[in-house]
């Protein structure tokens, strides 16, 4: 398929998605200091607690995880849409299929959030382990996004 956009905007626009996705990897790891902050939170005493509770960690938390989820979700597409424009295929392979199973893993983790706030410690532990294999599983496509990134540069 033939699409008719102009060049350097087929060639800039493959850089779009690692950029966004090394932002959403920062903004993930400040997504984890906030959720250890609840914890805290919920956990301290007196005056303590106060202190944490001004902090309001927990709606940071809530509306930076929202944040997390949708522009994951758009940059995901986003990049396969890139992909294929300017290749006509998508490359079948590991960053692909875990670049899609982590879209799954945050929709999967963020539908916990009604049951955690009616205080379902499952919700809470299951949200906290998809994390943490969120943010290992982002570590790692940041290393095979980087590789790819160095493979279209060599091209141009």
């Amino acid at each position: 398929m033939n699409f008719d956009i102009p060049e350097p905007i087929k060639v800039y626009s493959q850089f779009f998605h690692p950029i966004v996705m090394w932002l959403l990897l920062a903004t993930a790891i400040y997504a984890l200091y906030l959720g250890i902050k609840i914890q805290q939170t919920r956990t301290a005493e007196g005056e303590l607690r106060k202190e944490l509770i001004k902090g309001k960690y927990n709606i940071k938390h809530h509306q930076i995880g929202s944040i997390l989820l949708a522009v994951m979700v758009i940059s995901t597409v986003g990049g396969m849409a890139v992909t294929y424009i300017n290749n006509g295929k998508l490359f079948f392979g590991p960053h692909l299929l875990v670049g899609l199973g982590m879209t799954a893993l945050i929709a999967m983790s963020a539908s916990f959030t009604p049951f955690m706030q009616k205080g379902q410690m499952w919700a809470r532990y299951s949200h906290i382990a998809l994390n943490a294999v969120l943010l290992g599983l982002f570590g790692w496509q940041a290393v095979t996004g980087m590789q790819i990134v160095q493979k279209i540069i060599s091209k141009m």
